[in-house]
C-alpha cells in the first residue's frame, strides 16, 4: 500500500486539486441553469448552454488533439484553465454589473467548451504518463469516485450559495477553487514529458497528425465501434439532459426535487465508482459496457416517466447511474492500452469529436421536443386520454412521455450495438480475439 501510495502520490495530488476546481466549475453551470430558467422559462434556450459547452469539441477537437501530442502537456493544462477563469471572472464583473444576458453565458460557455477541447486531451496523456500500468482501473475508479462526489455536492452547494448569496457567490468560489489547483499544478505537479525531438527532425503538420488519429481508428474496428456507440448514447443521453430540468423545475418545489435528483445520481455513481476501484478484472470488458449501459438507458428513464413522487425518480437515478462508472472504468482501461502512448492526444481528441458531436445535436432536440413537439402534445390530450393518464397533465408531463420513448430508444441502440461488438472479447494484453 505504501508503495502503492508513493507512486501515485503526483497524480493523486493533480486528481484532488482538479477535482476541486471541477467542483466550482460545476456549480457555477448549475446556478447558471437556474438562473436562465428563470429568465427564459425554456428548455430549448437552457439548452443551448450546454450545446455552446459541446459545440468545440466537434469543431477543433481533432486538431486541439493534434496540438496537444506537440505541445508541453503542463503548460496547455495551465493556459486552458487560466482562459476558462477569465471567462467565470469575466460573468462574475457582469453579474456585479447586473448586465448578464443569456447572450453572454452562451459566448462564455462557448470559451469554456474550446478551453476543455484543448485541455482534456492533454490530461488524458498526462494521466496516462504519471501511472503505472496496473493502476488503471483504479484510477479510473478515482475519477468516477470524485465526479460523483462532485454530483451529490454540486446541486446541494450551488442551490444554497445560490439562493442565500446570489450568483456572485458561486462565481467567487469557483474561481478560489481555480486557484488552488492551478497554484499546484504550476508548483508541486510534473509530467513527465517525451524526448525533445532531435534538431532537423521534420515535424508534422497539425492536418497530418489529426489524419493519423482518425488513421489509426480505422486500423482498431473494436475502439472505432466502441466510440461509435457512446456517441449514439451520448445523444440520446443529451436529450435526457436537457429535458430534465423540464420535467422538475415547473412543479412546486421543482428546484428542491432536481437537487434531490442529482444528490442520488452523485450518490450512486460514488457507490459505482468504489465498486469500479476494488473489483478484479472482468473476463470480457467489452460485455460489461453494454451490459451497463442497457440498465443505465433503461431504468432511470422509465422511472421518470412513470413515477409519481421524489421516491421513484430517485430509485430510478440509482439504478440508472450506479453503473456507469463500471461503464467507464471498462472502457477507460481498454482505451489507454489500446492507443499507443505518442498517439493518445491525437486519438482521444478524435474519440471526443466522433463520440461527443452528438451531444449538441441531442441537447438542441432535446429542448425542441420538450417545448415544441411533446408539452403541446400532452395539452392538447383529453382530460380522459390514455397520454394524460399515463403522464398525467400538469405542466412537465409532456417531458416525461419524452423519458419513456428515450427508454425505448436506448434499449434498441444497446441492442443493435450489443450484437455489433458480440464476437469482441478484450484482454488484458490488449488484444481483442474475434
Amino acid at each position: 500500500m505504501k508503495k502503492e501510495f508513493s507512486e501515485l502520490k503526483p497524480y493523486l495530488l493533480l486528481w484532488g486539486t482538479q477535482s476541486l476546481s471541477a467542483l466550482g466549475s460545476g456549480m457555477t453551470g448549475y446556478a447558471l441553469v437556474l438562473w436562465l430558467y428563470r429568465e427564459t422559462d425554456s428548455a430549448l434556450e437552457t439548452a443551448l448552454l450546454s450545446v455552446c459547452t459541446y459545440a468545440p469539441y466537434v469543431l477543433v477537437g481533432i486538431f486541439a488533439g493534434a496540438l496537444s501530442d506537440r505541445w508541453n502537456k503542463k503548460r496547455t493544462m495551465l493556459v486552458c484553465d487560466a482562459l476558462a477563469a477569465a471567462g467565470s471572472a469575466a460573468a462574475l464583473v457582469l453579474v456585479r454589473a447586473n448586465a448578464l444576458v443569456p447572450w453572454h453565458l452562451y459566448l462564455l460557455n462557448a470559451l469554456s467548451g474550446l478551453m476543455n477541447a484543448v485541455q482534456q486531451p492533454a490530461s488524458e496523456v498526462a494521466a496516462t504518463r504519471m501511472v503505472p500500468r496496473e493502476y488503471y482501473q483504479k484510477t479510473s475508479g478515482l475519477r468516477s469516485f470524485s465526479s460523483s462526489l462532485n454530483s451529490i455536492l454540486t446541486p446541494v452547494f450551488a442551490t444554497a450559495l445560490f439562493a442565500l448569496l446570489g450568483m456572485e457567490a458561486v462565481i467567487a468560489f469557483d474561481l478560489l477553487t481555480f486557484a488552488a489547483a492551478f497554484v499546484s499544478l504550476l508548483c508541486f505537479i510534473r509530467v513527465p514529458e517525451p524526448a525533445v525531438p532531435r534538431a532537423g527532425e521534420e515535424k508534422e503538420s497539425v492536418l497530418s497528425l489529426a489524419a493519423s488519429g482518425l488513421r489509426w481508428l480505422r486500423g482498431d474496428p473494436l475502439v472505432a465501434k466502441l466510440i461509435l456507440f457512446l456517441a449514439a448514447v451520448n445523444f440520446f443521453a443529451s436529450i435526457y439532459d436537457a429535458a430534465l430540468p423540464a420535467r422538475f423545475l415547473p412543479r412546486e418545489g421543482g428546484e428542491e426535487t432536481l437537487g434531490l435528483l442529482n444528490a442520488c445520481v452523485g450518490a450512486a455513481t460514488l457507490f459505482g465508482s468504489v465498486l469500479a476501484a476494488v473489483l478484479p478484472r472482468p473476463k470480457n470488458r467489452v460485455a460489461v459496457i453494454c451490459g451497463t449501459l442497457f440498465v443505465s438507458l433503461t431504468a432511470e428513464n422509465l422511472l421518470l416517466a412513470f413515477g409519481k413522487t421524489a421516491g421513484a425518480w430517485c430509485v430510478g437515478a440509482v439504478l440508472g447511474w450506479a453503473v456507469v462508472p463500471l461503464m467507464n472504468a471498462n472502457l477507460d482501461v481498454i482505451l489507454r492500452v489500446e492507443i499507443p502512448a505518442e498517439m493518445q492526444g491525437r486519438v482521444y481528441a478524435c474519440r471526443n469529436s466522433l463520440q461527443f458531436f452528438t451531444i449538441p445535436l441531442g441537447l438542441f432536440s432535446g429542448g425542441f421536443l420538450v417545448d415544441r413537439v411533446f408539452e403541446p402534445l400532452l395539452s392538447a390530450q383529453p382530460e380522459t386520454g390514455l397520454l394524460r393518464r399515463l403522464f398525467g397533465a400538469e405542466k412537465g408531463a409532456g417531458a416525461a412521455a419524452l423519458f419513456f420513448f428515450l427508454a425505448l430508444c436506448g434499449a434498441a441502440v444497446c441492442a443493435v450495438f450489443a450484437f455489433l461488438l458480440r464476437k469482441y472479447r478484450w484482454t488484458e494484453d490488449g488484444a481483442p480475439r474475434q
